[in-house]
């Protein structure tokens, strides 16, 4: 049988597992399970997992994506917050990938949390909650070096934020931290109905490839800092948004100049490089102490 013709989860196998477990989907932790197929073989081939990856998901649910996924990598390794879903979804893999069992490691744990994981994925697929979506994949970013690429399934205009350019009206902190790690682009827009229960709004695919070499850079924590204080107000001057940040109006216009960008600029106008060159000049410019009382 053909990978292709490998049986997915659609509504009719989705809702019996649920009723099984005794599950209705809750919004406190974002679940709405995909029960069409052909979205599944889409969001898959959009990934573009290689046969030899081993690929994170993050919050497999039932696991129609999980096994989507697993006919197309090597190994899979899902992060589940849900106890109930954790313990069934290997039995699922049995059920539907007789043989495959032994590919899938299910890690029960908040994806916020996870710090270690067995083996090194070097891809990520997930259909994230959107509450989280953009916290998660940052994290992730952050502690799993190991993942080069892979491709997330967002609410549509987080999805749009997440892959925006400097000085369009959505660029902001996703955008530009999202940068620090590579190439974000917009993959494509999911319909409501394939999912139970339907969202009331579209998703959207948000691909990356971590192609950015940042070992020559200052503390990426610094430069977080920056990109915070930019778009905390970002209607303002980076010279009045950065002067917190820096301890004055004065200093930060300073490591501005020092930094090539006009102190009257704002920061969606910058790009991730332009915010590390911020951080760059900052050193050179030391922050004074405070006064001592007498």
């Amino acid at each position: 049988m053909s990978k292709e013709s490998l049986p997915l989860l659609g509504a009719t196998e989705i809702r019996r597992l649920a009723e099984e477990l005794g599950i209705r989907p809750t919004k406190t932790l974002g679940q709405n399970f995909v029960i069409d197929g052909n979205t599944i073989r889409r969001i898959v081939a959009a990934a573009k997992v290689d046969p030899s990856e081993t690929v994170l998901e993050v919050g497999p649910g039932l696991g129609s994506l999980t096994l989507g996924i697993m006919d197309a990598a090597a190994k899979v390794v899902a992060v589940e917050i849900d106890p109930p879903l954790a313990k069934r979804l290997p039995q699922t893999m049995a059920e539907f990938r007789p043989g495959r069992e032994d590919d899938l490691t299910v890690i029960l744990s908040d994806a916020m949390k996870v710090t270690e994981l067995p083996g090194e994925p070097t891809s990520l697929v997930a259909n994230l909650p959107y509450n989280v979506a953009v916290p998660v994949v940052l994290h992730l970013l952050e502690h799993f070096p190991s993942i080069r690429n892979g491709l997330v399934m967002v609410q549509d205009e987080v999805a749009d934020r997440m892959a925006a350019t400097p000085g369009n009206k959505i660029y902001g902190v996703p955008s530009v931290k999202g940068a620090w790690y590579g190439t974000m682009r917009k993959a494509g827009v999911i319909g409501m109905n394939v999912f139970w229960p339907a969202p009331k709004i579209h998703s959207g695919l948000v691909g990356f490839t971590r192609d950015k070499d940042r070992s020559e850079a200052p503390d990426r924590k610094e430069v977080f800092a920056i990109i915070d204080a930019a778009f905390a107000q970002r209607r303002k001057t980076l010279r009045a948004a950065l002067s917190g940040w820096a301890g004055s109006g004065a200093r930060a216009e300073q490591i501005l100049v020092a930094a090539g960008i006009d102190p009257k600029e704002r920061g969606e106008k910058l790009d991730i490089d332009q915010y590390i060159d911020i951080a760059r000049a900052a050193q050179d410019f030391p922050a004074e102490a405070p006064a001592s009382e007498a």
